[in-house]
């Protein structure tokens, strides 16, 4: 799933502009939205599914429609954050997320006017600009060429939907998390770079080399990059096989490979220091 966000100040055009992206971006694929809404509440008291959030729940998804004018579902979560909620459109199956706010985040973003303080912008434009079909088939061009988002539980609906898994006997996967606790020493978080187009470029080649092995249909693998925090997924690789004695040995291949031969790079924080963990091998 792509991800954008855009980011200005208030009555600078930021959802107009959303509103463009989601219509053009709505011709290559699904399309969800996430919006910072401050202290302003979508469900209120008076409504059922507000009583019911201020009762306790910590999730409430309200049905509304016909069968004439269609069903939507919409979900309210106490204390949720940015990334479960491109988690929730990820798992869904959406193709973009676009995200309105959130300028504190490390998404990729479209920044509307002089905002300060933001990072990874990869354009800039005045605000409240006419928003031409031209101009935005720019942006959508960007916004394609952006990293994806992913959950594990994506990569497996991609997997099923594969025509190969008509012939799969087994879906084996595998999560590689942030480790806190190395004996004594703890690490808070780690952060990962890529090496790129080489990184993807091997992983392309790994995923090429399994799917030569007999019984071996699908692989996927996708690594994340930047800070991730103790306990969080740091990657996820999803193998489909013709049987189980064909998709565990594929599995422990992939991960193997992937640490000794992808260009991605390792530096992590404890409690007394941090450093790069390729440095600390080479020495």
């Amino acid at each position: 799933m792509k991800v954008i966000s855009v980011v200005g100040y208030k009555d600078s055009g930021k959802t107009a502009l959303v509103s463009a992206l989601v219509r053009k971006l709505s011709e290559f694929g699904g399309v969800g939205t996430v919006k910072h809404m401050g202290e302003q509440r979508l469900n209120p008291a008076e409504t059922d599914t507000g009583r019911q959030f201020d009762a306790g729940a910590d999730i409430v998804i309200g049905i509304t429609g016909t069968e004439t004018t269609g069903i939507e579902l919409v979900s309210f979560s106490r204390n949720s954050d940015l990334e479960h909620a491109l988690d929730l459109l990820c798992d869904q199956g959406l193709d973009f997320a676009v995200v309105e706010g959130f300028k504190e985040s490390n998404l990729p973003k479209i920044a509307l006017g002089d905002l300060k303080g933001v990072s990874n912008v990869f354009f800039r434009m005045p605000e409240n600009v006419d928003l031409h079909e031209e101009l935005t088939a720019s942006l959508v061009g960007m916004i394609l060429a952006q990293p994806d988002h992913y959950t594990l539980e994506a990569l497996i609906k991609k997997v099923r939907k594969n025509p190969v898994i008509r012939n799969a006997g087994a879906i084996g996967t595998f999560s590689g998390i942030v480790r806190e606790l190395t004996g004594n020493e703890k690490t808070s978080r780690l952060e990962f770079e890529k090496y790129e187009p080489e990184a993807t470029k091997t992983l392309d080649r790994i995923r090429k080399d399994l799917k030569q092995k007999e019984g071996i249909l699908e692989v996927l693998i996708h690594h994340k990059t930047g800070i991730i925090k103790a306990g969080e997924d740091i990657v996820y690789i999803v193998i489909a096989a013709a049987h189980r004695t064909e998709l565990f040995p594929a599995l422990s291949e992939a991960i193997e490979r992937l640490k000794a031969e992808a260009p991605i790079w390792k530096k992590e924080f404890t409690e007394k220091e941090e450093f790069w963990v390729h440095d600390r091998e080479q020495a």
